[in-house]
């Protein structure tokens, strides 16, 4: 099914205990020579008393490189990794264009990425050597290369972008429409889907820092996460990262948020003249918000939540199966951030979770349009695969066939029918592991909640931000009222009353 699938780096920590996963039968890992560089790195114990040194400017007793040999720069065949034409061909030393020159849509848009003595630095995505830049200010160390000691090393870089884009979205085909409403769909997916160009300014960004974070952190990776990579991306979504620092848990309370202090200290002083408004966020997950100036994308960076990591790739195995799945997750979308209720920060649905909840919905048909890959490919989406698999996994599984040729219309508002007078709130958990909703458990995350919607790999509820009454009132107002709406007049714009140019925003 995902072509273009043969050149492999591989992202971060080699394990003390390697996995054993049937995957190693199925997938081989095939690394072109010209990705490795003889030159090895001397890093010191890391601790936070280095990272505040290096924030600080004071380097006298911190070694960061040795370097035994040339860098041999990374490349995908002869194409640069990253896109970095116009007014984004670098960020260092290029002053901001006068906002004032920036067309208000663009604007709008937002272009919508175990301590030890003796260990290896390599650099995740590196772009090519003509185009390899850092961030203007006092630490003026070359970033640390992309390094190999031995092939295991290989598997600490993050995998380059275009490997892990399965399939090419070019070539994936949209679905026919036969009728008005189908059409509607289709005109507004093809609108608002998030652009290669978005993608490649936010990889771009996700380099830079990474670059930069590893002078702190040497042995840490940087991913971009989230609807950016899962196919469910528009041109105004935000990006998502995750900083990886260790291959161990990290308490999200005291260690995560000692991490992000620091990572915000970075933004606000040796960066602050490419990043803006660093705010630490003290949540259960904790994140550093903040906006990139050059590409005026904001960005959520947390710290070893892999758990996003892995649920991207499955997100993005479901909405590449089935060619009906992304065009209606992003209308879905749409409609509930216009009507307000895709805000989890407000007590409503995050983006997340909506899509998960149309997942479900597309399982549970009488004639399912989408399986439980979970179940169906185990080997694939185990939850204790190593990191530097995750993205492999996807590329053995075949489109999935289904008898159901329901149109994108009539599969709309079947959506809103189903959350409106058969899906039962009170005692069903929403389950995509599953493909069936099944009774809540007993445990107190589920306990008087009013949505309950399953992560499909740690089993939380994704949906546990709707927590008053008046909001899971108004959620399921919104699912009826579209519903009756759509059943009768059979018109979007009935229930999206917005222009394309608006709703690409």
């Amino acid at each position: 099914m995902f072509p273009n699938f043969s050149n492999l780096g591989h992202p971060p920590f080699p394990s003390t205990h390697q996995q054993q996963s049937n995957l190693s039968n199925i997938l081989p890992i095939n690394i072109p020579p010209t990705l490795f560089s003889h030159q090895q790195t001397v890093v010191p114990p890391l601790n936070f008393r280095t990272a505040v040194a290096l924030l600080s400017g004071n380097l006298a007793a911190t070694p960061i490189v040795t370097s035994t040999a040339t860098l041999q720069p990374m490349t995908y065949g002869n194409v640069s990794p990253v896109s970095t034409s116009g007014a984004l061909k670098s960020f260092q030393g290029r002053k901001r264009q006068n906002e004032q020159s920036v067309s208000y849509n663009v604007k709008r848009q937002r272009i919508d990425s175990q301590n030890s003595d003796t260990t290896v630095v390599n650099q995740g995505v590196p772009l090519a050597e003509e185009r390899r830049h850092s961030f203007p200010g006092p630490i003026s160390i070359q970033s640390p290369p992309f390094l190999a000691r031995d092939s295991p090393a290989l598997a600490r870089c993050v995998p380059p972008l275009r490997d892990t884009l399965f399939p090419d979205p070019a070539e994936a085909r949209l679905p026919l429409a036969k009728d008005e409403l189908s059409q509607q769909v289709l005109e507004l997916f093809q609108a608002c889907r998030q652009q290669a160009s978005d993608l490649d300014r936010k990889e771009l960004c996700r380099t830079e820092l990474q670059r930069e974070i590893q002078l702190i952190f040497p042995q840490s990776r940087l991913y971009l996460v989230g609807s950016s990579l899962n196919g469910f991306g528009t041109r105004s979504s935000d990006g998502d990262l995750c900083l990886v620092v260790k291959e161990e848990p990290v308490n999200q309370k005291t260690e995560a948020r000692r991490i992000l202090s620091l990572v915000q200290k970075l933004f606000s002083t040796k960066l602050s003249s490419y990043i803006e408004r660093p705010q630490l966020i003290r949540a259960k997950v904790p994140i550093v918000k903040f906006r990139d100036k050059v590409s005026y994308v904001e960005f959520d960076l947390n710290v070893n939540n892999v758990v996003g990591i892995r649920n991207t790739f499955l997100l993005r195995t479901y909405a590449f199966i089935e060619n009906r799945v992304r065009p209606l997750v992003l209308v879905i979308k749409k409609w509930a951030s216009f009507h307000e209720i895709n805000d989890a920060s407000r007590g409503t649905l995050s983006s997340y979770s909506l899509v998960l909840m149309v997942l479900h919905y597309l399982q549970t048909l009488p004639e399912p349009i989408l399986p439980s890959l979970q179940k169906n490919y185990p080997e694939c989406f185990d939850p204790t695969m190593q990191l530097h698999l995750v993205h492999q996994a996807p590329c053995t599984i075949p489109p999935y066939i289904s008898k159901n040729g329901s149109s994108l219309g009539d599969l709309l508002i079947g959506f809103f029918k189903y959350y409106a007078t058969e899906f039962d709130w009170s005692h069903q958990m929403i389950s995509v592991r599953e493909a069936k909703a099944i009774p809540r458990p007993d445990g107190i995350e589920w306990r008087n909640k009013f949505i309950c919607v399953e992560e499909p790999f740690d089993g939380t509820n994704t949906a546990r931000a709707v927590h008053e009454k008046q909001k899971f009132d108004m959620i399921r107002g919104e699912f009826a009222q579209a519903w009756r709406v759509l059943r009768d007049k059979k018109d979007l714009k009935c229930i999206l009353p917005l222009r394309v140019e608006e709703l690409k925003r």
